[in-house]
């Protein structure tokens, strides 16, 4: 979260700030109650894989939805005045797989034959474990949350393939336990972890060095719980070279007007 700005209550007011170059930071626990979405912003040429990537793998790639059309920046069904160049902290910018460079707005590299597809967050679930009394521990040390590549692979579709990337918060097994009931009811945003404990069984080596993000405090008795990651289709991207493409930067997500409630299956 920024440490400059207060959280700020409703989507549309957090989305005019970012507009305006008055948010810059991470969205965690900005704007409660709403959906936030990773990006991912295509040529048209590559949409069609992208979507099957994503319905084969739906944990790390929870479809939210997409454009209705390439070119379209404006996104309705994500809420009021969405304005997909601007309405983002920050983007990062690929060309043929390599990350280029990080820009707050895409006014000067949007092109009409661009697909957005909106995919579920973590930021979501975490206000759900949040309300049931569980620490998630990067909010509670206000840095981002621990990412890491794994070993665990996702089904390739087309140009894409690669492997999951996780998210981790630590908790106590009585809390883990709890953590796994309470987001099984979210499987649009990434639902229940996909591990729990030992790090080296998923192709982790140092969970004090995580790949992307911060790391946070484990306590002794403490273990570490994992969750699918929306990182996991950025590397596929990278992994696929298309000539262009737009992710958004970790931890600056698109904030909705989509209630969190509305994607609870219970």
């Amino acid at each position: 979260m920024s440490s400059s700005v207060p959280s700020v209550a409703t989507p549309y007011a957090l989305r005019q700030q970012i507009r305006k170059g008055q948010f810059k930071g991470n969205t965690s626990g900005q704007a409660p109650g709403f959906v936030q979405c990773n990006l991912a912003i295509l040529p048209a040429d590559y949409a069609n894989d992208f979507l099957r990537f994503c319905q084969l793998n739906p944990k790390p790639c929870p479809l939210i939805g997409m454009a209705a059309r390439p070119g379209n920046y404006l996104l309705e069904e994500a809420g009021r005045d969405v304005d997909i160049r601007t309405d983002v902290p920050a983007y990062q910018l690929f060309e043929n797989g390599q990350a280029t460079q990080q820009v707050s707005d895409l006014m000067d590299v949007w092109r009409d034959d661009l697909v957005t597809f909106m995919l579920g967050c973590s930021f979501s679930f975490e206000e759900a474990l949040l309300a049931d009394g569980l620490e998630i521990r990067n909010i509670s040390e206000g840095v981002n949350v621990p990412m890491y590549r794994t070993n665990i692979p996702c089904t390739p579709a087309g140009r894409f393939s690669g492997n999951m990337v996780v998210s981790m918060r630590p908790m106590a097994a009585a809390d883990a336990i709890r953590a796994v009931q309470i987001c099984s009811r979210f499987p649009a945003v990434h639902g229940a972890p996909v591990h729990l404990g030992d790090p080296a069984l998923i192709g982790i080596e140092d969970i004090s060095r995580p790949d992307f993000g911060e790391a946070v405090t484990i306590h002794p008795g403490e273990l570490p719980v994992f969750w699918a990651c929306g990182v996991t289709p950025q590397l596929a991207i990278a992994e696929a070279k298309p000539p262009f493409c737009i992710t958004h930067s970790p931890g600056c997500m698109l904030v909705t007007d989509i209630p969190n409630s509305k994607l609870s299956v219970l």
